[in-house]
């Protein structure tokens, strides 16, 4: 314990924070809230809580690709609102089966996504003109979409709104969630342990990677008791955790992803080194319209609706604030798909807690907003610290 508590001040002195002071900030935020109103962890606000951050969170883990990158996206709203309205005018309007309607959707987005990422990677317009211009000009086209009509209402038995209306009632269903991922990151730390052993290199003990699943198996599991104490597993949440997994897989495992990081960290090395960074360039934008258009939909299946009004507002600044207040770098080369998670749980929570005790929305966009330039200030700290310690 005395070695783990050295490494731990080495680490908090030479600016490696990690997640800690976003996973800090949560248990301050739900101790608080749960303080003044014992509501807040009550399973039916944990099982809308998990609800709402699906939609903009999906769009935080495009924007995590795009920030590890080095660039910006500001198009993401716009293209959220698009696939919305893409899928409300096919389904409703024209009879396309819902099925067929959200994959001509989300190839919508990944094409314009890709669109963007073409500009910027052959062309050399800078990625923050490009977005802009998608952000005006995919607003215009689904306001052009839509029609007169302005909103197009859902089936509300349809697949769409099964999105966020579905349920597994079932109490089996969210343990064996929570079992089968506990499993499966004791597997993944136990075969990482013994790779790094056999390759001669630091490696985590048995005992550290025990202590890690029995606290993750608690977590899990006491969300999983919660949930069930309510309608049970959101369908919404599954695929959340799905589409989290699988990126992260990609971001961390592949080497499409330590080509994604090497792009981020240093353009002209990754370029010496033989990475086709033109390609790497498009495909991230490609994915982060794709993140977009999958967002939009989860936000459109919880009203029921596409409107005018879908994918404006503050989603953009949220989806933006929640990559870089769970842990990725505004300056490229660092990040974590769980980053997408970790922000949303801040920002849902705070507005969850404020919605209980009847605080005003502006308020809770000037917390916000004050959370973001903590977060943003510590990570220039952070990477401040680390280069004055030969880290960075």
């Amino acid at each position: 314990m005395r070695g783990y508590l050295r490494e731990f001040g080495r680490k908090l002195r030479s600016g490696e924070l990690g997640s800690l002071p976003v996973v800090v900030g949560l248990i301050v935020i739900g101790a608080v809230f749960q303080w003044k109103d014992d509501a807040f962890l009550s399973p039916k606000n944990i099982s809308d809580l998990s609800i709402l951050i699906v939609g903009t969170g999906l769009i935080a883990v495009g924007i995590v690709f795009v920030l590890v990158l080095g660039e910006i996206d500001l198009s993401v709203g716009s293209l959220s609102g698009l696939s919305a309205a893409i899928v409300a005018v096919l389904s409703v309007r024209e009879g396309v089966p819902e099925g067929l309607a959200v994959l001509i959707a989300l190839a919508t987005g990944a094409a314009l996504g890709a669109l963007h990422g073409f500009f910027f990677a052959k062309i050399g317009v800078p990625a923050f003109v490009v977005t802009l211009a998608g952000l005006l000009a995919w607003e215009g086209l689904k306001q052009q979409v839509l029609g007169t009509t302005g909103t197009i209402g859902l089936d509300e038995d349809g697949l769409i709104a099964d999105l966020t209306g579905h349920y597994f009632t079932r109490i089996a269903a969210a343990y064996g969630a929570a079992g089968i991922v506990v499993a499966a990151f004791l597997a993944a730390q136990f075969l990482d342990a013994r790779r790094r052993r056999a390759a001669g290199i630091p490696y985590r003990p048995m005992a550290e990677i025990l202590v890690r699943t029995a606290v993750l198996a608690a977590l899990l599991f006491t969300a999983a008791w919660r949930l069930n104490e309510y309608m049970g597993l959101p369908l919404a949440l599954v695929i959340f955790a799905v589409v989290l997994v699988v990126l992260d897989f990609v971001l961390r495992r592949t080497s499409y992803g330590r080509k994604v990081f090497a792009v981020g960290g240093n353009v002209e090395a990754a370029r010496r080194a033989g990475v086709n960074v033109d390609l790497v360039r498009i495909s991230v934008f490609a994915l982060s319209g794709l993140m977009a258009a999958s967002g939009g939909l989860i936000i459109a299946s919880r009203i029921t609706s596409a409107s005018q009004t879908a994918g404006t507002g503050t989603l953009l600044m949220e989806a933006i604030a929640a990559a870089v207040i769970g842990g990725t770098s505004l300056f490229g080369g660092r990040g974590s798909v769980w980053s997408a998670l970790l922000g949303m749980l801040v920002i849902g929570s705070i507005a969850s807690g404020m919605a209980l005790l009847g605080i005003a929305p502006s308020v809770q966009n000037m917390i916000t907003g004050g959370v973001l330039l903590a977060a943003v200030v510590i990570d220039s700290v952070s990477r401040r610290t680390q280069r004055s310690a030969g880290r960075a």
